[in-house]
């Protein structure tokens, strides 16, 4: 784990701190307890001493309360600095994706996202906590081990000293083969993760189609390579366990040799080498615990480079140093404009615009799939930024206000409509906090949503499942709709917003813009000329460029395109609903 990570655990550096504190308070408990055993057996067993034997004991007996009282303490600590550092790295990140334009997401897919922000943090998480702990234990449980060992017999104390490098490094070999296989784990939960999202957001396409076994063939399919890749790297991680019994048999068996040797010519007692016994399976336990944090930590590397990914993420769109906090009006001036999603040197899906839009005009926008008539009315709220030329409202360069009021006074309804959990009145108040229940009906009134929201038993206090899977298609835009007005913005942007409500509520919202917000700039973009019809001027897009700009009346004469559109859905009967 890098130190850019590090930065996260913020307050809690203090429960960071104490936890090894507490375990190297245990550790000593635990070193000096086989030696009390060893004077109880030499001593006290020895001569036939009960009053020593019941001195020694209690004292055996208070540094065990002592060691778990520690261990209790630094467990405790631990977990709280693991939690908590989890719990800040899990809200950077999540601070961090709010300030990401829509080119910075495009780079993360959701489900990668989503496996950042639950697995990839429990993995650092289980990672630090362990670190914090077992890496503070294993080093001085090893070190202090060794030197009591010594005072007691060097030899046996030599074997060791050989034994820990030769383990500790096989399990270390150990650790490294298996984190290839873990990283690759990772990559495959994302798309896990995908498949599963995109079947329930799709559950009833899933349903209309029957290819629920198609999907489950499909997850089947990505549940059995992460099931492979997990199974390749517990084999590998399986060696531990007899590597180290093994060396801990062997071991043994040549200290009860020596030891043994040792009590025969009377250079060594048998307390002494009980004592060594107990310390030589201390170091090699910890060696055990190094190596299972070792494996820990190797899972850990790569969420934690996957969890930097998004940290290190710079925005694309950041305020200036004297960014503009107030929009004067609602004009808008494409000048020269060109965009590319790839930025410069990609292809255009933006060419050469020029537009000039007066505030409180109602603006329509049609032409075919791939015109780029979305991505053209993008770009007022700079949810990305042109490639070349300018784009501005009220006459400034959309690039120098700050994006909060810009976005403020650009109200836009996507073609996504969204809604979240929550009450009607909890979503519409998205547009202002502090709204009124007067204000919030009032809106919904303008969006023709009053007549359908005063129709569920709860009215304005029914709630809203995720997604705003319990309301129609036709429902969800108006709602949006009345959220985006609930802004009072001076730009209006409905991208295709009325496209499932039928033409009489759709002339009926357009009614209400002209009277109850006229000196709105709205911008229109519809699949239908009768949406548009009415509108001050209609852009024609075509293959990212204007092909034309009119009236109904002019471009009826004067532009090929929209007049088949017209005709076709006019004269044809597209209409009527």
């Amino acid at each position: 784990m890098n130190r850019r990570l590090f930065q996260s655990v913020r307050e809690f550096k203090k429960e960071s701190v104490l936890s090894p504190v507490f375990v190297i308070l245990e550790v000593l408990m635990e070193v000096l307890i086989p030696l009390m055993m060893a004077k109880i057996i030499d001593v006290g067993i020895m001569n036939g001493d009960m009053g020593y034997i019941i001195g020694m004991g209690a004292v055996l007996v208070a540094m065990a309360m002592l060691a778990l009282f520690f261990g209790v303490k630094a467990g405790n600590y631990a977990a709280k600095a693991g939690a908590g550092y989890a719990k800040n790295l899990r809200h950077d990140i999540f601070y961090k994706i709010q300030q990401f334009s829509f080119k910075n997401i495009d780079r993360f897919s959701t489900p990668g996202l989503v496996t950042r922000l639950t697995t990839d943090i429990t993995n650092v998480q289980m990672a630090y906590m362990m670190s914090i702990r077992l890496l503070a234990r294993a080093p001085i449980m090893i070190v202090l081990s060794l030197i009591m060992t010594m005072t007691v017999n060097a030899q046996i104390a030599l074997i060791l000293l050989l034994t820990v490098p030769v383990l500790g490094g096989l399990l270390i070999f150990i650790a490294k083969k298996a984190h290839p296989h873990f990283i690759q784990v990772f990559n495959e939960y994302d798309v896990l993760n995908n498949t599963v999202q995109e079947n329930v957001n799709a559950a009833r396409v899933v349903k209309a189609y029957v290819r629920e076994d198609y999907e489950v063939k499909k997850f089947h399919g990505i549940s059995k390579i992460i099931y492979n890749l997990f199974t390749k790297a517990e084999k590998i991680v399986a060696w531990n366990s007899p590597v180290m019994q093994f060396t801990i048999y062997a071991v043994v068996l040549l200290m009860v040799l020596i030891g043994g040797r040792s009590i025969v010519f009377g250079s060594m007692e048998t307390g002494e080498l009980t004592s060594v016994i107990i310390y030589a399976i201390q170091i090699l336990s910890s060696l055990m615990m190094v190596s299972f944090v070792f494996v820990m930590i190797m899972i850990a590397e790569a969420s934690s480079d996957r969890i930097r990914e998004v940290l290190d993420e710079e925005p694309e769109m950041q305020d200036g140093a004297e960014a503009l906090q107030e929009v004067p009006n609602g004009s808008i001036d494409f000048e020269n404009v060109s965009f590319s999603y790839a930025g410069e040197g990609g292809k255009l899906s933006l060419k050469h615009v020029d537009l000039h839009i007066k505030a409180g005009q109602t603006i329509g926008i049609i032409g075919g799939t791939g015109s780029a008539k979305s991505t053209l009315v993008q770009l007022i709220p700079r949810l990305y930024d042109v490639t070349q030329g300018v784009v501005k409202v009220g006459g400034i360069d959309v690039r120098s206000y700050g994006l909060e009021a810009l976005r403020d006074q650009v109200s836009m309804v996507l073609q996504k409509n969204v809604l979240f959990s929550g009450s009607i009145y909890e979503n519409i108040r998205w547009g202002d906090e502090n709204a009124s229940d007067e204000e919030v009906q009032r809106v919904c009134r303008l969006a023709q949503a009053d007549g359908f929201i005063r129709e569920f038993p709860n009215g304005y206090d029914t709630m809203i499942v995720q997604g705003g899977n319990n309301v129609s298609g036709g429902q969800k835009q108006r709602l949006c709709i009345a959220r985006a007005l609930l802004k009072k913005p001076k730009i209006l942007i409905l991208d295709d917003s009325t496209s499932a409500v039928d033409t009489k509520t759709d002339a009926m919202i357009r009614k209400a813009f002209r009277e109850e917000i006229p000196d709105t700039t709205k911008l229109i973009i519809a699949q239908r000329v009768s949406s548009i019809e009415d509108a001050d001027q209609i852009i024609v897009m075509e293959n990212g460029e204007i092909n034309g700009i009119g009236t109904s009346a002019e471009l009826l004469k004067t532009n090929a395109i929209y007049r088949e559109v017209y005709e076709s859905q006019v004269k044809g009967g597209g209409d009527d609903e």
